[in-house]
């Protein structure tokens, strides 16, 4: 993963309007957009889902009790981090009308 986190800093996390035309300027089918985009999405949302969970691995405590629990303000800070980062559909839009996503096909005959 290509440091997802610095280059999400400045975004907007909140969901825009987008134009049409430019999501359709590069394949020409808005379907077919929405597919790249959704599928970058998927891969954003596992790598950051893996990433949080490595990270809050080193914290766990194994313990035979529910009632004892543990909160350590590094833990609920990296937490907190993970949820305030923009939803990953809309890192995946941004990625693709900056045209960071380039898609091809394994066989473009079968599509046409």
């Amino acid at each position: 993963m290509t440091d997802i986190k610095s280059k999400v800093q400045g975004l907007e996390p909140n969901v825009q309007a987008r134009n049409i035309k430019q999501i359709i300027k590069d394949s020409g089918n808005i379907y077919e957009s929405l597919n790249i985009i959704s599928k970058r999405a998927t891969q954003i949302a596992v790598d950051l889902k893996h990433e949080l969970h490595n990270k809050l691995e080193e914290f766990a405590v194994s313990s035979d009790t529910i009632e004892e629990i543990h909160e350590n303000k590094e833990q609920i800070e990296i937490s907190k981090f993970y949820e305030r980062l923009p939803n990953p559909v809309i890192i995946a839009t941004e990625e693709y009308l900056d045209g960071d996503i380039h898609a091809e096909y394994k066989n473009k005959r079968d599509f046409e």
